[in-house]
């Protein structure tokens, strides 16, 4: 995807002046740097002291080590995949090819590269998935863990051959700084886990291409910061990785101010990217990990090289754990909200290892675990890691006494019923910073779990670049279980990441407590009419009642419903019976749709797309979705009632 001339002009239009003039001064040292591109300073006696305290290895639980040692020997025969893609090449990569498409990023200077066109540069996020080495950081975590010399061995050999590849300022992995801060990250845990091995100081610090490589890296994050509409989860990639890097390379002229830079950086940009309640302002679930996660591994770079930090600091990161914890189901899963690309901070565990699982488990061990969080019964690599680096000061901080259920800062309430229900209500702000890149056109939007099974489910994210019509579909109205009017969405887009018009929701009544839990919301992005929803859910009963209003002109109603991939439906007019099986039993509900719409069942349908589900970045399957299509003027309301039957 190539953009078009519109495209800047109204991505030129979401910038303040401060932000023009830093993206100014940037593109005039893209310039400079093209014709001068300096060798990083010779350093001598460099060392790296950030090691694991004694003992932290042999803390691992054994089943979370064993699934690791698993995957690294995956990886030792060449096999991964990455976004829905099986990749057998891992052997003796190559780093600039698109394995989805076959197509090779093309050489030049890095700013030149046209990556967001597929047809000249393939599927970019599939070439800088593998250059963020996060699978490096797996196989040296199996050094560490068994001791066996071939997982270094190829850790080292796959570095040598990045290096001599990608060498400073030329090519596609040197365009985008979140690339860059992660990848420095993974180095920074590939040194440390790789200790005891005796090529290590061969392999780093006495080794000048990766000195110079580090010295670029950390140049070049502090040189381009993600800036005013775009400092959103980027920018916390490229501060956490450019202060791990210099709290643990710590050999250059630079390092102190390139530390002390980043972070300020870092403990601000965390402090805007995240509510007082904890949630991420993204209102990304996925976005609320991966920015977790980084926050975790740089505090743990900082007390592991005896750094202070602000207190805000792991008051953030303290508050992002406390509302994971408040939010997720009772199978440790968050909402489905926003855009999701399965990005991670910190990869050092095996397949089948729960993330959310772990950031809990990780929480509980640095923060301490409150009587209201869910249990963790999981095992994981990466919190004893952490754990053995970061210091247990408790910050000085009041906790919530009690689950939270409501927040009002996001917009987002949970609300509990019998049976295990679980319901995402969506009353928040349509996204973060003046383009709103990550966020969907949801307001409204419900989510709702049985017993940890997706029935009401938000469709995902399923791509970014290259196929606009699903990336349209996806993060659209009638992609989620919202109302339409007039086939258009609530907001205005103006690119994949880029919305001109934002839907102002405000919440209207929340009741969190007693036998009726109930939540109520109007948005208006549909002027002049309104469009306001109530939810109820009934503690004396597995009943679910939401009611949509419509008040204003005569506007075409679409309303959508869309399944979890596990439910089947038989839709009979207004009435829909749904089935599922859940851990070997079958469930079932009904679903009373509202008689004013006409009602069909859509599933897999390409053109226009409906009836889709995105399990993760990459890859998607077809779901039922149930749309209903009518009419309202003046004053009209539509009733839906979920009756689970057990």
């Amino acid at each position: 995807m190539t953009m078009s001339t519109g495209w800047y002009l109204r991505r030129l239009s979401r910038m303040g002046p401060q932000e023009v003039a830093g993206r100014a001064g940037d593109a005039v040292r893209r310039r400079r740097w093209r014709s001068a591109r300096p060798e990083g300073p010779g350093t001598t006696g460099g060392r790296f002291t950030a090691v694991l305290p004694a003992g932290t290895v042999a803390a691992i639980p054994p089943d979370a080590a064993k699934r690791l040692v698993a995957e690294a020997d995956r990886l030792m025969d060449g096999h991964a995949e990455y976004f829905g893609v099986v990749r057998d090449d891992l052997v003796d990569p190559d780093w600039w090819r698109d394995p989805k498409t076959g197509r090779r990023a093309p050489w030049g200077y890095a700013f030149d590269v046209p990556y967001r066109d597929e047809d000249a540069v393939g599927d970019i996020k599939q070439i800088w998935e593998l250059s963020r080495h996060q699978y490096l950081t797996q196989l040296a975590a199996a050094y560490a863990i068994t001791g066996d010399e071939r997982y270094a061995e190829r850790t080292a050999d796959h570095l040598r051959s990045w290096w001599t590849a990608n060498p400073p300022l030329r090519g596609v992995h040197w365009i985008s700084g979140i690339e860059l801060g992660i990848r420095l990250l993974s180095w920074v845990w590939v040194r440390r886990l790789l200790d005891g091995w005796p090529g290590v100081t061969g392999l780093f610090e006495d080794n000048p291409v990766a000195v110079n490589q580090i010295w670029h890296h950390q140049r070049w994050l502090a040189a381009f910061p993600s800036r005013g509409s775009s400092a959103n989860n980027h920018v916390i990639a490229e501060t956490a990785g450019l202060y791990a890097a210099a709290c643990a390379f710590d050999w250059f002229p630079a390092s102190a101010r390139w530390r002390d830079t980043a972070l300020r950086s870092l403990d601000r940009n965390l402090r805007a990217n995240t509510f007082h309640s904890g949630l991420n302002r993204e209102l990304a679930s996925e976005y609320h990990g991966l920015v977790l996660e980084l926050g975790l591994a740089a505090l743990a770079e900082a007390d592991a090289a005896g750094r202070p930090v602000p207190a805000t600091l792991r008051i953030v990161l303290l508050r992002m754990t406390d509302a994971l914890a408040a939010v997720v189901d009772n199978r440790l899963r968050p909402p489905r909200q926003g855009d999701a690309d399965d990005g991670h901070g910190l990869v050092v565990d095996g397949a089948g290892t729960d993330r959310w699982g772990s950031l809990l488990a990780t929480g509980a061990a640095v923060f301490g675990r409150l009587d209201w969080w869910p249990e963790v019964t999981g095992t994981d690599v990466r919190t004893p890691l952490l754990a053995a680096l970061i210091k247990p000061v408790p910050p000085a901080v009041t906790r919530p006494k009690t689950r939270p259920a409501h927040f009002a800062d996001a917009g987002m309430t949970v609300l509990r019923g019998p049976g295990k229900i679980w319901c995402r209500c969506d009353g928040g702000p349509h996204g973060f910073l003046s383009i709103a890149a990550h966020a969907h056109a949801d307001a409204l939007s419900v989510e709702v779990r049985h017993d940890g099974v997706e029935v009401l489910a938000d469709p995902g994210t399923f791509c970014y670049h290259g196929q606009p019509e699903w990336r349209q579909y996806f993060r659209s109205t009638l992609g989620h279980n919202t109302l339409e009017l007039d086939g258009t969405d609530q907001s205005v887009s103006g690119g994949p990441f880029l919305w001109t018009r934002h839907a102002r929701t405000r919440v209207l009544a929340v009741e969190t407590s007693g036998d009726v839990v109930r939540w109520s919301a109007e948005h208006d992005g549909y002027q002049p009419s309104v469009h306001r929803r109530r939810v109820e859910l009934s503690a004396g009963s597995e009943e679910l009642r939401l009611v949509d209003e419509v008040r204003g002109p005569r506007r075409d109603v679409r309303l959508a419903f869309h399944l979890g991939p596990a439910v089947a439906a038989d839709l009979m007019g207004d009435r829909a019976v749904l089935t599922w099986i859940h851990e070997g039993e079958g469930r079932s509900a009904v679903l009373d749709l509202p008689d004013g719409l006409t009602w069909r069942a859509h599933r897999g349908e390409s053109d226009p797309p409906l009836g889709w589900y995105s399990p993760g970045f990459g890859r998607k399957e077809p779901t039922t979705t149930l749309v209903g299509t009518g009419s309202a003027e003046g004053a009209a309301d539509f009733t839906t009632v979920l009756r689970f039957r057990g």
